[in-house]
């Protein structure tokens, strides 16, 4: 008898283990979430080209992960074309609800950035790493080009963004020399979404 119990307690054990686990995982998970949607909901602006998910509870014919269009508008079931560029996730969210309320009794909605392809900045000449670059928030010129690196042919007295402003594309010089040594630290320049930083 003792060994059959045995091996029937190790298996009961196990079970009753991978069971307490499976269900306390699941939980911790969920209260990560939301977590995540507060921090990108309150801080983040939603603009062309990102990817976002629309979750509206208990209504999957209505939850989607769809890109902003480059007229900022998203397209959702019932509602067609609703602004989302220029919003946080949780505005959008608030306006979301309010329209669907024409057609459900208590919509609740979150809305989650999946996808921060609007806020990219761009590098390209005399560095290690050319292309686009995710724009971190209040990151500044010096910042991106330490990301960047630079080639043992770099001009460091030649660099300069290229910015669209109004429609047009302006050319704004970086003093790099004087503001590595400290120096007009009031002339550093913040980065803003699709700048492109040119090194020579």
């Amino acid at each position: 008898m003792k060994v059959g119990i045995g091996p029937i307690l190790s298996l009961a054990l196990v079970t009753s283990m991978a069971l307490a686990q499976s269900t306390m995982a699941k939980p911790a998970q969920d209260a990560n979430v939301p977590n995540k949607e507060v921090v990108s909901s309150s801080t983040y602006v939603i603009g062309a080209d990102d990817t976002l998910h629309v979750d509206v509870w208990k209504e999957p014919d209505l939850t989607a992960t769809l890109p902003v269009r480059s007229d900022g508008m998203i397209s959702l079931p019932l509602l067609n074309d609703v602004q989302a560029a220029g919003l946080t996730p949780m505005q959008l969210a608030a306006s979301i609800t309010e329209k669907l309320k024409k057609y459900l009794s208590d919509p609740r909605v979150t809305v989650v950035v999946t996808q921060m392809n609007s806020q990219r900045i761009f590098v390209t000449g005399e560095v290690l790493h050319t292309g686009a670059m995710p724009l971190l928030p209040n990151m500044n010129v010096l910042q991106a080009l330490s990301a960047a690196g630079f080639t043992q042919f770099a001009n460091t007295k030649g660099i300069y963004i290229l910015r669209t402003e109004n429609g047009k594309q302006v050319k704004i010089p970086v003093n790099y020399r004087q503001l590595l040594k400290g120096e007009k630290i009031d002339q550093m320049i913040m980065m803003k979404p699709r700048d492109t930083i040119v090194v020579p």
